[in-house]
């Protein structure tokens, strides 16, 4: 057994999302947000979930931030819903939405613990989504002008700053299970680019607003890519997969430029229009101060034949089922620590040192025992153990990461899963609102206090 001794100043931290916790989702004069009609339909949610109450913390958020403080967090990093602040997106904003927030942040830091905010968290206003949302490149005005509205209010509190949470799912995953509609790769990968757009105008607004002295950036869900087998397919298919899952997403944000390779793919295959070189000007001339990595798993690329057409695409940009025999979560994602160091230094060498933060890792687990009002989720304890010394073995070998923020905070509800999966480091109770504390959350405790563990 050894120490695993993490950098001085290492932020410790947990994560959360509003439509996921929150609840009172048309309290207070919030507006109607794109997932409370997804989840108001029937048969898009596991089991017909919806976020109407989650964990109801829009009214018990002191309750929550007690247990951070318990938990000894250094920082929690939360998304604002949209529709809260902006019940239509534009224009009349809700004095109780922001309030709400002012009160939250006002109470972590009461309580010595560093708000870190994502804007967008997937909770688009209704209004703008029957608009277009984001194929509709009016909405980065509408997105700039509400992230404004947050610098200005609270700015002057909050030092870190994320634009848009795993713009691959919510702008690309999403629209491809016909959450929206239409599935086209087309518009789907045009929309990638208006959120390009959105975030560079959103860090020049930050920029030039009067509480400028933080920092800002954007989180992307991108994972390490192995071939499958040593055969030139299935490198092909790594090369291609890595392209539209992490390059399509770093390269803009951190090199102010699109991966050729996929760019004469798309153009190939889908007469993909070249972006104007006014956009790519926004790009390079606003980069971001960080990157948020969300990781959870690895991918494994396999292609049986040649690329035929754009029915490959399809296949090859949503994810696959873990091989047979691998260790998997509860979520069917295989476990392979490697992959997060394999991927910290990768980002680090090909995007010359960015600043990195873990915005989100953790497991769904099933956390069916509990002994002495404790879960006794052991198989997360492992994982996350496992995949924090992969962290700290790539910090040593000097990639510039500062900060872990393990997800999730609490259970909640977990998107087209509804509430079968728990992934929180605190257990709720759904039906009584109780929290209770799990193996993980009480070790968690312990790694903040020493800056380390034994492993």
């Amino acid at each position: 057994m050894r120490e695993i001794k993490f950098p001085d100043g290492f932020i410790w931290g947990s994560a959360t999302s509003s439509y996921q916790i929150e609840g009172a989702w048309n309290e207070d004069g919030k507006g109607e947000s794109v997932w409370d009609a997804i989840c108001h339909k029937k048969g898009f949610i596991h089991n017909d979930d919806t976020g109407d109450i989650a964990c109801d913390h829009y009214h018990r958020y002191k309750q929550d931030v007690q247990l951070m403080k318990e938990m000894n967090l250094q920082s929690y990093r939360f998304s604002v819903s949209w529709p809260r602040i902006f019940p239509i997106g534009v224009g009349k904003i809700n004095p109780k939405g922001v309030e709400f927030y002012d009160n939250l942040i006002n109470e972590l830091i009461a309580n010595d613990i560093e708000p870190f905010v994502t804007l967008y968290h997937w909770d688009l206003p209704l209004t703008l989504q029957n608009n277009g949302g984001w194929e509709n490149r009016e909405i980065v005005d509408a997105f700039v002008d509400y992230a404004r509205f947050m610098f200005d209010n609270f700015g002057d509190r909050v030092k870190k700053w994320i634009t848009f949470n795993e713009p691959l799912v919510f702008a690309v995953w999403y629209p491809l299970r016909g959450f929206y509609g239409k599935k086209d790769l087309k518009s789907i990968m045009s929309a990638t680019h208006i959120v390009n757009i959105a975030h560079a105008k959103a860090i020049e607004a930050y920029r030039d607003s009067e509480n400028s002295d933080g920092q800002i950036g954007t989180t992307l869900n991108i994972n390490a890519i192995y071939p499958k087998t040593d055969s030139s397919l299935d490198n092909e298919a790594a090369t291609i997969i890595d392209g539209l899952t992490n390059r399509w997403f770093l390269d803009p944000v951190l090199k102010g430029t699109y991966p050729r390779d996929i760019l004469n793919l798309l153009e190939r295959y889908f007469n993909f229009p070249s972006f104007l070189d006014e956009d790519i000007q926004i790009l390079i001339d606003n980069p971001s101060d960080f990157l948020g990595i969300n990781n959870y798993t690895c991918t494994r690329a396999n292609l049986d034949e040649p690329i035929k057409g754009p029915e490959d695409f399809y296949r090859m940009i949503t994810p696959g089922k873990a091989e047979e025999g691998v260790e998997v979560s509860y979520m069917g994602w295989e476990i392979y620590p490697d992959g997060l160091y394999d991927l910290l230094k990768r980002v680090d060498k090909e995007y010359d040192s960015p600043l990195i933060y873990i915005t989100e890792n953790g497991m769904g687990a099933k956390d069916d025992i509990i002994v002495d009002k404790v879960v006794q989720d052991d198989d997360r304890l492992s994982y996350l153990k496992r995949y924090l010394e992969a962290a700290n073995r790539a910090i040593k070998e000097g990639v510039n990461l500062k900060g872990y923020f393990v997800w999730s905070l609490m259970d909640n509800f977990e998107w087209v899963w509804g509430y079968s999966k728990r992934f929180g480091i605190i257990r709720i109770e759904y039906e009584t609102q109780e929290r209770m504390w799990k193996k993980s959350s009480l070790w968690y405790r312990d790694v903040i206090k020493n800056n380390s563990f034994n492993f």
